[in-house]
């Protein structure tokens, strides 16, 4: 790889893709974290993938205008692996898949993946994206996600018939931000005005939410964001390595390998059809993605591949170059640095005990 092909005339582009690297930060950060939560992890763990995506995985990709970083598509592949092999080996797990992606791109079978049909992987993704519905909407109501997708759904009336009952405040109130959130969301992209295109309708339903959530101080769990990011970190060492031998943790670093090339390779393929400019290299954003989640297995952080939402906010606000998501990543790791201590000034008063 020449030095020309990282250097894509920075000056030249720094008027669109600054602006462009503050819309994605703005949607990438709320993700990060939610993801990182709904997989059950540490929020700093997803806000460090954010990090890597964006600065390393910018600058080598493969595909200029897409941004990478958590992805939702993994989340309950991890949460499975948390819950069964401990958060201590996710990263382990994380490192093995990244070195096979790394290998798959240097083979060449980057490209490969432009054959399976779209409908196979828009089926995989369907179907995750239907666990984390199951999942996740025990969250929506103030709970934590249980073991497994079986018995998230049969409790669920048992759950939401507490929220009716008005048992704790607590449930209804979380119900209250959460359907706030989503038909805002779902609004904004049906209603959105020309001139304000460049506001995705995440960021929105993200601001309609907290916006509820602060104005009334709710009492709702809400994302605890440590003194120090390096605090939350779980560097993989010696011991973990050797936990690799086990076949559990060889078929989950497999299948976050498989699944993470997957919606990667689909995404760009996505976001080539968006713009004009050059088309993605396969082969080498494979490896590129490798390589990030390799750096994100050594930190203990979580999976990355490129995102379809924070890909198609960066392409609609503008980018032309892959400046634009090395920025983003540049500003999530302002924001790590910056914000924890002012924050604590600003946490809401206390509800009384339901």
């Amino acid at each position: 790889m020449t030095l020309s092909a990282l250097k894509p005339s920075l000056p030249a582009s720094l008027s669109r893709d600054l602006p462009a690297s503050i819309v994605v930060f703005m949607v990438a950060l709320p993700l990060c974290m939610g993801i990182a939560v709904a997989s059950g992890a540490p929020a700093e763990l997803g806000l460090v993938t954010g990090i890597v995506g964006g600065v390393v995985v910018g600058l080598i990709g493969g595909s200029p205008l897409q941004v990478s970083g958590p992805a939702a598509g993994l989340a309950v592949v991890v949460f499975e692996i948390v819950r069964e092999h401990g958060l201590e080996m996710l990263g382990p797990i994380l490192l093995l898949a990244g070195a096979l992606q790394i290998a798959a791109g240097l083979l060449g079978l980057g490209k490969w993946f432009k054959a399976i049909s779209p409908a196979v992987v828009h089926g995989m993704l369907a179907g995750i994206g239907v666990l984390i519905v199951v999942v996740q909407l025990h969250v929506l109501i103030d709970g934590a996600p249980l073991p497994n997708a079986l018995e998230s759904l049969i409790a669920i009336p048992a759950a939401f018939g507490d929220v009716m009952r008005l048992t704790t405040v607590k449930g209804p109130a979380a119900l209250a931000v959460g359907l706030t959130a989503i038909l805002a969301m779902t609004a904004w992209e049906k209603l959105r005005p020309a001139n304000l295109r460049l506001i995705p309708g995440a960021l929105v339903g993200v601001a309609a939410g907290t916006a509820l959530a602060a104005a009334f101080a709710l009492p709702i769990k809400r994302v605890e964001i440590p003194e120090s990011i390096l605090g939350g970190l779980n560097l993989t060492d010696a011991a973990g390595l050797a936990g690799l031998m086990a076949p559990g943790p060889l078929l989950a670093a497999v299948i976050i390998a498989v699944i993470a090339s997957a919606e990667t390779m689909l995404s760009a393929a996505a976001v080539d059809k968006m713009h004009a400019g050059p088309r993605t290299a396969y082969d080498r954003e494979l490896s590129a993605q490798g390589v990030g989640n390799a750096i994100c297995g050594a930190l203990g952080a979580l999976p990355m591949t490129g995102v379809i939402v924070r890909s198609s906010a960066n392409v609609q606000a503008g980018a032309v170059s892959r400046w634009s998501a090395v920025l983003h990543g540049l500003w999530i790791l302002a924001f790590v640095a910056a914000i924890p201590g002012p924050w604590r000034l600003c946490r809401p008063r206390p509800w009384p005990a339901s």
